[in-house]
């Protein structure tokens, strides 16, 4: 496939930039909107606490095994075309959970929900990285923030309706068809970069390349701390601090703020400071914060712990997928490898911080966490941006901001 953009001045990178940045949000209003009907879905299907933890490991499932399959499908049909099937696939899987009656139907509707997110996943942040180098200065961290901007529109969303006490399965349809509508508005102006002539498809199920590997460890500590601190921080408040529930919400609140604002700030530390001591700063950052978490005991010190940990961890993931895109000549392979890793991550941290504090304690879990932190500061290194035909196993000697491509 030899045919793509062909225009790439200013004016038309610029419409890119907001186009993909359209697609993230697009993606992560499908999310919010999910999420904040999980007690009507719960209802509906008549499934009680253990039951629906099940069905909602589904979705980690469908993405962990659908997302090897992107680079072939991004190789066949182009990366445009690739994220216009793949996006409306995901907003259109919306309407799926609502109308299952029971646990099976859950779980099938779940993994086609997960799988449909993944590969939709994997093909909008290889555009992103593509429209980052065209541009020559970092926008994956801003791009990620915009996720984090369209959870948030679509929870808000959701929770007016369950609020009001509608029925989700038209709400769901109902917002499945107009983000279905606005995602493909927004990939219209994406880029579509040209195939490489004589390019060799990639497998159809490929596994993680070697040079991703290191990247996707990285990124699996960032989602756990990540996990963790979403879904155990207002536990920890709870029953290691005994305070009130409204302060215990308003912790993971904070937790996921800060995560959103220093995702949408992140660009200009990465281009002044590159991504190898950002992120080194970050863990530093973060492990001071599970430091605070872990040592103070206090409510005071929790709160401000959990804010550094979000805070050193938001660009973590942003700069893997980027590092994973160009680590070799797959990039959609190897992005997808990085991808089902940081998946993994998420799927497991919340049983994982569960289990060791049944051994344990909750402080250990959260010392646990604080150890994965301090791993993004050794680990950064594999972040470096390596010059243009620079061998996937030579030495990283460079943490610059990318150069734009002829």
């Amino acid at each position: 496939m030899t045919n793509g953009d062909t225009d790439l001045g200013p004016a038309r990178l610029r419409r890119a930039r907001l186009a993909i940045a359209a697609v993230f949000c697009v993606h992560g209003a499908v999310t919010g909107s999910f999420a904040t009907r999980i007690p009507w879905i719960q209802d509906h299907a008549g499934l009680g606490a253990g039951a629906l933890g099940l069905a909602l490991a589904f979705p980690a499932l469908g993405a962990a095994l659908a997302m090897p399959l992107a680079g072939r499908v991004n190789h066949r049909f182009g990366s445009r075309t690739a994220l216009r099937g793949l996006l409306a696939l995901w907003t259109l899987s919306l309407a799926l959970p609502s109308l299952a009656p029971g646990l099976p139907a859950l779980c099938c509707a779940l993994f086609v929900y997960g799988a449909a997110s993944g590969m939709a996943d994997v093909a909008m942040n290889a555009l992103g990285v593509e429209t980052e180098d065209r541009l020559g200065r970092s926008i994956m961290s801003s791009l990620h923030g915009m996720w984090s901007v369209g959870a948030l529109i679509g929870s808000a969303a959701g929770t007016v309706a369950a609020h009001a006490g509608a029925d989700a399965r038209p709400h769901h349809l109902v917002a499945a068809l107009a983000l279905t509508a606005a995602g493909l508005c927004a990939v219209r102006g994406v880029l579509d970069p040209p195939g490489e002539v004589g390019a060799e498809a990639p497998p159809r199920f490929a596994l993680p390349p070697r040079s991703a590997l290191l990247i996707g460890v990285v990124g699996f500590c960032a989602v756990f701390a990540e996990g963790a601190g979403l879904d155990w921080s207002a536990v920890y408040l709870r029953g290691v601090l005994h305070t009130d529930a409204g302060l215990a919400a308003a912790c993971t609140t904070a937790f996921a703020l800060t995560m959103a604002l220093a995702r949408l700030a992140g660009d200009r530390v990465v281009d002044r400071f590159g991504p190898v001591r950002t992120v080194r700063a970050g863990g530093l950052l973060a492990t001071a914060g599970g430091l605070s978490v872990v040592a103070l005991r206090h409510p005071a010190g929790a709160l401000t712990g959990f804010a550094l940990i979000g805070l050193g961890i938001a660009v973590v993931v942003p700069l893997a997928f980027a590092a994973a895109a160009r680590s070799g000549p797959a990039p959609a392979q190897a992005l997808a490898g990085v991808a089902t890793i940081t998946y993994t991550s998420g799927l497991i941290a919340p049983s994982a911080i569960g289990a060791v504090a049944d051994a344990t304690s909750l402080v250990v879990s959260f010392a646990l966490v604080t150890l994965l932190a301090f791993a993004l500061v050794a680990g950064a290194a594999v972040l470096r941006r390596r010059p243009a035909g620079e061998e996937d196993d030579g030495p990283a000697n460079r943490d610059e901001p990318a150069a734009i491509r002829p």
